[in-house]
């Protein structure tokens, strides 16, 4: 049976590979970067203009974002861009990067827990990739340091895209396109053979180009004050507030500190507690303690919490609200971030901070889904294993 899966995979893709003289990677930056004189892209934003400290008090709206990660050229990210989308880097050619990361969702999934390769699910849900540029730990328990540390867990993971790196690079060295593309994207190298570093080069390249600064809210912080509603701007005022205290945790402008916080979110019914980071710190004192999401977008990616618990953003706002351990279960002991508390907020403050998360949404630099890959597969969104709906896909894009 496997013998004829193999052949039937190899067939389709003989049969449905475009040429490789289709694909013509790109050769100008995505939107926000600027092409520097090493021909490589270099992110631009607003905050550049702030010299104050992300991190200090509860942070200003006026705040320096922390350092971040670029320098790619434009063909390393195109490439990227293919790549992420391409079915063919899972082991049986049926999920993508894009299955558990759909741009329409936030680049998350919507899902409590992400589905792999065979129906199977995973252990936690598919965070954010907005703005990963910024980021200096990956995964819910922050046991990767760099991407191409973090997107080994998912391409070789027996659930989720099952592949290995020899089936990898045989994959992809085996189709004159893809060969090809690497060659446009990292020049001319000993018999065009693809590297392992340079898929990770390329899907680093293209993950660190999502940037997502130009909400609302952003807007506001420059000085537009008209860009947010009163009702949002109470809320904003009672997020950085001593008595909610939301921003000691999710500092602004990137709504994250980046910090392992144990909160004591509870699992979903049936479920044993998950460790979190106790197991990459080897850390009692971090069970059940995971990585600060960012805010950005989070209005597109519920359900929430690492398990998915909690199905909007209401009932997060309620979680915290609730009292200090108040959702821990029975019998289970841990070490409570310091501040964890008892805002004791009323509805209306509920009401009023969901209002200023619904600020934090921008889409405006999404990037497009190829209408063609260089495998000949189709985008697949996982969430009905068809190809990909074409809302965001412009027909007269560049191949």
């Amino acid at each position: 049976m496997r013998l004829f899966l193999l052949l039937f995979f190899t067939l389709t893709f003989l049969v449905c590979a475009p040429a490789s003289s289709e694909f013509v990677l790109r050769e100008n930056c995505p939107p926000s970067f600027e092409k520097v004189e090493a021909g490589t892209c270099r992110l631009r934003t607003q905050y550049e203009a702030y010299d104050s400290v992300q991190g200090a008090g509860l942070g200003g709206t006026q705040t320096s974002l922390p350092e971040h990660r670029d320098g790619f050229t434009p063909r390393q990210i195109d490439l990227g861009r293919y790549l992420f989308f391409d079915p063919i880097l899972s082991r049986d050619g049926s999920v993508s990067c894009a299955s558990c990361h759909h741009p329409d969702h936030g680049f998350s999934d919507n899902l409590p827990r992400s589905i792999g390769i065979g129906g199977h699910s995973v252990g936690r849900a598919s965070p954010s990739l907005w703005n990963v540029a910024f980021l200096n730990s990956f995964f819910w328990d922050a046991r990767a340091d760099t991407l191409e540390e973090q997107m080994a867990g998912p391409l070789y993971d027996p659930l989720e895209m099952g592949n290995t790196p020899e089936n990898l690079l045989a994959t992809l060295n085996g189709m004159e396109t893809y060969r090809d593309l690497f060659r446009q994207a990292f020049g001319q190298r000993a018999n065009d053979t693809i590297l392992l570093a340079e898929i990770y080069a390329a899907l680093a390249a293209f993950q660190t180009s999502l940037i997502s600064l130009n909400s609302r809210y952003d807007r506001y912080a420059h000085g537009y004050h008209a860009a947010l509603s009163k009702p949002e701007i109470e809320g904003l005022n009672i997020f950085r507030s001593f008595v909610a205290r939301c921003a000691e945790c999710h500092t602004p402008p990137l709504f994250t500190n980046q910090q392992v916080a144990v909160i004591g979110a509870p699992e979903p019914l049936g479920r044993p507690v998950d460790i979190g980071a106790e197991k990459t710190f080897n850390a009692y004192e971090l069970k059940a303690g995971f990585k600060v999401p960012t805010l950005r977008n989070i209005d597109l990616t519920p359900p929430y919490m690492h398990s998915g618990r909690y199905k909007n953003l209401r009932e997060i706002a309620e979680f915290y609200n609730g009292g200090r351990g108040h959702a821990v279960p029975q019998g289970v002991d841990l070490t409570l971030h310091w501040h964890i508390s008892s805002p004791d907020l009323t509805d209306y403050e509920l009401d009023r901070l969901v209002d200023f998360l619904g600020t934090l949404t921008d889409e405006s630099l999404k990037p497009q889904i190829p209408r063609h890959l260089p495998s000949g597969l189709s985008p697949i969104d996982q969430l009905s294993n068809t190809p990909m709906a074409n809302s965001n896909i412009v027909s007269g894009e560049s191949l």
